[in-house]
């Protein structure tokens, strides 16, 4: 394209990158809560924040679980976020949408009575993650 394998490297590299980009936020998109869900997940944020950090320290769940976890840590840590803020509707919910989708592989791969031992809040508000994470419980 350039004439320079650098140049070329370069161009390449970058176009990976805004592909990748594009392909998270379309699957951002398509995992999102529907209606009421996305600010049902906004409030139970922190009592989800303190539920992840328990669970990623759990030595008994699986390794892969916890890892997972763990990177969702450094994540939501991060100042700088997959979307930008000043995109509407989405860039402020980029963390929760992220968020309800790796509690879903958590609570496939761990099991709902895991992710309950280590619910730091309500019966009411461990209904709504669940009903958050596409899980049905005993008692919904």
């Amino acid at each position: 394209m350039t004439g320079s394998v650098w140049g070329d490297l370069l161009i390449g590299v970058a176009l990976a990158l805004v592909l990748a980009w594009l392909a998270l936020i379309v699957a951002l998109v398509l995992v999102r809560p529907r209606g009421g869900l996305l600010r049902e997940a906004l409030r139970l944020l922190p009592d989800v924040l303190r539920l992840i950090r328990r669970l990623a320290a759990d030595p008994t769940l699986p390794r892969g679980v916890r890892i997972r976890l763990g990177l969702l840590l450094v994540y939501l840590a991060m100042p700088v976020d997959l979307i930008p803020d000043f995109i509407p509707v989405l860039g402020h919910a980029d963390d929760a949408i992220i968020v309800v989708a790796v509690l879903r592989g958590v609570v496939r791969r761990a099991g709902l009575d895991a992710v309950r031992a280590h619910w730091p809040g309500t019966d009411d508000g461990f209904a709504a993650a669940a009903r958050l994470a596409g899980i049905r419980t005993s008692a919904g």
